[in-house]
């Protein structure tokens, strides 16, 4: 599990379009590396928008927001798609990322146990390290951009 202080990998992962998405290819900026459950969803849809709406303040403060979840290539080209998202998302249809970060585990809903992804962000430095984590309890999907923005 990755922690505050931690060190984080250049190769995160592979995004929509089936290119590697790398620390490297933003020199300078503070990434707001966000994972969510599920494209689609009303939560996650929320938490997307929410970040695009704010991109422009976000992007004007140093940071770029990279979104993570477990499906693949093709929901995230429709997700982007439908919702206008100018950012990166990253299929972790491996669970690789989603494990390396700790926020892959048990769930539950309406008393069915699955597993699934916790909604948490991590805010990584320009030298690639862990500077805050926002977790799952504190996540805000209708404001999640001023969390990032308060830090």
């Amino acid at each position: 599990m990755i922690k505050i202080g931690d060190k984080v990998d250049d190769l995160l992962g592979v995004d929509q379009d089936g290119k590697d998405v790398r620390l490297s290819d933003y020199p300078g900026k503070t990434i707001a590396l966000y994972f969510y459950p599920k494209d689609m969803t009303s939560g996650c849809t929320a938490q997307a928008c929410n970040l695009r709406d704010n991109y422009a303040e976000l992007l004007a403060h140093n940071y770029q927001v990279i979104g993570v979840s477990v499906d693949p290539e093709s929901s995230h080209q429709r997700f982007i798609a439908k919702n206008n998202l100018p950012f990166p998302l990253i299929s972790d249809t491996d669970h690789k990322l989603v494990e390396k970060f700790g926020v892959w585990g048990e769930k539950s809903m309406y008393g069915r146990k699955y597993m699934g992804t916790f909604r948490t962000t991590f805010i990584i430095s320009p030298e690639g390290v862990v500077t805050h984590i926002i977790t799952p309890k504190e996540v805000k999907t209708k404001d999640h951009a001023a969390q990032i923005l308060a830090l």
